[in-house]
């Protein structure tokens, strides 16, 4: 029984430990390593570079991160990934030399879609250069059958984010913005037939 109170506390260690994993990269250039994790508490990404003197650079409040989400090292920065039951999306950030910041830089999304996986696909935007492309599948009503639908290519232009100013606003504009597309081409798919 007094083994009990210590498995207890180990767990919430454990889980806690976890909660504040941190990535360690040199994400400036200047050979120094920094961190970048997320506040279980705050539910902020929590970004510090050597060369701003390890000072706390944080996103605004992520509601709904909860225990779904994962930062990975990528080729040249780091990725925030928020994963669901259904859905999910990430947020690529780079430090940008001239603004001396961490700018957003991608994101990319996937759906499931409903029960008959109507809506379900993946899509991503490069914020450099705007460019949208979405790789979605609908569900055909008279035919039963799931349908694979043409990639959608479009410019999307979004402004310009940096870590410190980036919020699920940002991800909601691209989700609202991609769905019209979704939405538009399937209408002109199922007007063809």
């Amino acid at each position: 029984m007094k083994k009990l109170p210590l498995i207890i506390l180990f767990f919430l260690f454990v889980t806690r430990a976890f909660g504040q994993e941190k990535l360690v990269k040199d994400l400036d250039f200047d050979k120094v390593m920094d961190t970048v994790f997320m506040d279980a508490n705050s539910s902020e990404i929590i970004c510090r570079l050597s060369s701003a003197g390890f000072k706390k650079i944080s996103s605004n409040t992520l509601e709904t991160a909860g225990d779904t989400y994962q930062i990975k090292s990528t080729k040249n920065g780091f990725e925030y990934q928020c994963n669901w039951m259904r859905a999910g999306f990430a947020a690529q950030f780079r430090y940008d030399k001239i603004l001396k910041k961490i700018q957003l830089i991608g994101m990319s999304r996937y759906e499931f879609g409903n029960a008959s996986n109507d809506g379900s696909g993946e899509s991503s935007i490069n914020l450099l250069t705007n460019n949208y492309i979405g790789n979605w599948n609908y569900f055909d009503e008279n035919k039963r059958k799931l349908v694979k639908m043409p990639p959608i290519k479009a410019k999307m232009p979004i402004k310009v984010s940096t870590l410190e100013n980036f919020s699920e606003g940002i991800y909601t504009q691209y989700s609202d913005r991609c769905a019209e597309l979704y939405n538009s081409e399937k209408k002109k798919l199922l007007s063809r037939k």
